[in-house]
């Protein structure tokens, strides 16, 4: 149902069984699924994807043109994967010709009230963004991260899967999957125990994780001594070469 007060642009390619409410507008050149629900005066701009089953709340403002003094008009993309829920007042930009041109919100993620998503930002599935909680451009985010409440995270960032970061936390390099971190100036303070355990990790794979974290955060090794120790150390556990690689990849560096 489509209310009457609503603008939809008659381009607009939308499932017959999505709700839109009053007030909002719709561009040309957007896409949304079946199921979804979109509230009150919410803005969907050109070139947006929105798959099935997404909720949007009142005043969010979805697929803007990036806040990138870079930004020359170049068309570009912004795709919300399946059955995201992003609450009032989040913003959302597309992405840029510089950084792919496509920014991804990935399936499942919790949007929470006010948060921010900048142009080519990536998200992986169940990404929990908490209140006032603010991304830079080109970030990457992986699958279960949990982001707290009015943490702002400084562009090309990546932030592994599983991760959790509370509240506040101002992170300006890599947070390498399955830890916690928080502070003013983020640091890490062990694994994410709890989550995992919620997550169906097994005993032998949280040991295997908590001895390669302890190789490379614990005993003063630079990340080159700890790459060779946890490879000669850490049995071959798919989430620990995981945890390794991720490390090794970093180009910002990794937060400690």
């Amino acid at each position: 149902m489509i209310h009457p007060t609503a603008i939809v642009d008659p381009k607009a390619e939308i499932d017959s069984d999505v709700e839109i409410g009053p007030y909002s507008i719709i561009s040309g050149s957007v896409q949304i699924g079946k199921g979804c629900v979109i509230g009150s005066h919410v803005t969907v701009e050109p070139f947006v994807t929105i798959s099935r089953d997404c909720h949007i709340f009142q005043y969010a403002s979805i697929g803007a043109k990036p806040q990138d003094l870079k930004f020359k008009g170049e068309k570009s993309y912004l795709k919300i994967g399946r059955g995201t829920v992003i609450r009032e007042f989040v913003t959302i930009n597309r992405g840029t010709g510089a950084g792919g041109g496509v920014t991804e919100v990935g399936e499942d993620n919790f949007l929470m009230a006010y948060t921010h998503v900048a142009h080519d930002c990536k998200t992986g599935r169940k990404v929990i963004l908490a209140n006032n909680a603010t991304l830079a451009g080109h970030i990457t985010i992986g699958d279960y991260a949990t982001i707290g409440g009015l943490v702002a995270i400084h562009q090309f960032v990546r932030i592994g899967s599983h991760a959790y970061i509370g509240g506040k936390a101002a992170v300006v390099k890599d947070i390498p999957p399955y830890v916690i971190a928080s502070g003013d100036r983020a640091r890490l303070h062990g694994l994410n125990s709890v989550g995992l355990k919620r997550s169906g990790f097994s005993p032998s794979t949280l040991s295997a994780l908590k001895k390669v974290y302890r190789i490379f955060f614990r005993i003063g090794l630079t990340i080159n001594e700890a790459v060779e120790r946890a490879k000669a150390e850490a049995e071959q556990v798919p989430d620990v070469v995981k945890f390794i690689e991720f490390i090794k990849s970093s180009n910002r560096g990794v937060t400690r």
